[in-house]
């Protein structure tokens, strides 16, 4: 069955979905999905737990206006999250109330639009992760494509075609009331100073919604890719493709570039995007290394990213307990390897552990201030009663005295095992690729 016959069939499938959308098990199982997220207020200030009392009350006049095709969605509020590598990252907040209908109306579509995406898509997808992406890249690289046509999507989310999205959500929605709200939503402008400033290009990136229709949209793209040939992952508005070389691989990114800009009217981002190694690249935090065998590193600005945090756990200054702070160091390390633990890279993990309890020893050593103090908890460590007064009396900085030997012993790892500080070495096995995906 072609892909033109399958999104027949589906249209002519979809003209009642606002009912399926208003449904009680789908709105009940929206309005938890809400609630589990949690997340901030929108210009409304309704907070979530204010919604379920909300819609008690006016439940019923949304439910007509959504069967009418009249609601209106508010505006989002503009936040900016700062990038690793530099500049913003421009989310738009909805309110609560436009956040739950927004999970209604994508519970009912993912299921329709799923069957017509590409399997190298693996962003916001169910039964989908970059970890899967991240092993079909390493899959590529193995069967000898060792070149990567990294192209970069320049503000994607803030450059999406009104009228280019809802041509492709209408090739497979039928139900006009569909297509009004999700017009409404993209078009429902931002509050900014007080004023509602109206949008004609982009999809806010922070609704539950905009994920879908990122796919929605790069959809065309993946089986363009697909039609060529070409050995590629897509993760959300990160496309990688793989080749044999670097001339094919000049070749592919001019092309690829060309119906990127006309066909989908977005734009290439030409100074991050790039031909080259995928051990000189980031694909999702990772990247390659070539030894016996192509393995999955921790990519150096991954590295510099997570120092960074763990910096900002472990400041000198921050006036909390040691239980506290464990408490938060964990709760960052257990997820962080969570994610990143299939990295073939024990090497760095045991770095990255060692420095990590110099840095706390060196909270320690600011904490007991006194150099009677730290005399009193050196020798209770067990340090020997010369070496915690040279250390206690000493005029060097707490860095330097983190590292010293007698510090390191009394508070080594043995010392942090007993307190509960999760170690990346531990957490974070080197894992075979799976053989299937």
């Amino acid at each position: 069955m072609t892909r033109n016959s399958k999104q027949h069939i589906l249209t002519n499938q979809t003209y009642l979905l606002m009912e399926k959308v208003i449904e009680t098990a789908n709105l009940k199982k929206a309005i938890e999905r809400v609630e589990n997220n949690k997340g901030s207020a929108g210009v409304d200030n309704m907070q979530v737990k204010e919604l379920r009392p909300y819609l008690n009350e006016h439940w019923n006049r949304i439910k007509q206006e959504l069967l009418e095709g009249t609601y209106k969605p508010s505006p989002v509020r503009r936040v900016q999250i700062p990038k690793p590598d530099g500049g913003v990252r421009e989310l738009g907040i909805p309110t609560v109330l436009d956040r739950f209908i927004q999970q209604a109306i994508q519970q009912v579509l993912t299921p329709i639009f799923e069957p017509t995406f590409s399997s190298c898509s693996y962003g916001f997808r169910p039964g989908k992760s970059a970890r899967q992406a991240v092993y079909k890249a390493q899959g590529y690289i193995k069967s000898g494509k060792r070149i990567v046509v990294d192209i970069d999507l320049e503000r994607f989310f803030d450059n999406v075609n009104h009228d280019s999205l809802m041509m492709k959500v209408t090739r497979v929605i039928s139900d006009k009331r569909i297509h009004r709200i999700i017009r409404r939503y993209l078009q429902a402008g931002v509050m900014l100073n007080g004023c509602c400033v109206t949008t004609e290009e982009g999809t806010p990136q922070g609704g539950p919604i905009s994920p879908l229709l990122s796919n929605i949209m790069l959809n065309d793209l993946d089986h363009e890719l697909t039609r060529r040939g070409h050995s590629f992952v897509r993760y959300a508005d990160d496309c990688n493709i793989y080749v044999s070389s670097k001339r094919a691989g000049q070749r592919v990114y001019a092309s690829v570039s060309k119906f990127i800009k006309e066909r989908l009217k977005l734009k290439v981002n030409e100074k991050k995007s790039a031909v080259d190694y995928p051990s000189s690249r980031k694909f999702l935090g990772f990247s390659f290394t070539y030894c016996r065998e192509i393995k999955l590193r921790i990519a150096p600005k991954t590295k510099v990213k997570f120092k960074e945090r763990i910096r900002m756990l472990t400041r000198r200054s921050w006036g909390i307990s040691m239980k506290e702070r464990l408490e938060k160091l964990n709760a960052y390390l257990l997820g962080w390897s969570g994610y990143f633990g299939i990295a073939q890279a024990r090497n760095v993990f045991r770095e990255l552990d060692e420095w990590i309890r110099r840095r706390l020893r060196m909270c320690f050593l600011k904490q007991w201030k006194r150099c009677k103090t730290k005399l009193a908890n050196l020798v209770s460590l067990g340090i020997d009663q010369k070496w915690a007064g040279r250390i206690a009396f000493s005029r060097k900085q707490y860095w330097r005295l983190s590292n010293t030997p007698q510090i390191k012993k009394a508070l080594g790892l043995a010392y942090w095992q007993e307190q509960g500080l999760v170690s990346l070495v531990n957490r974070c096995k080197d894992k075979l690729t799976p053989t299937s995906l």
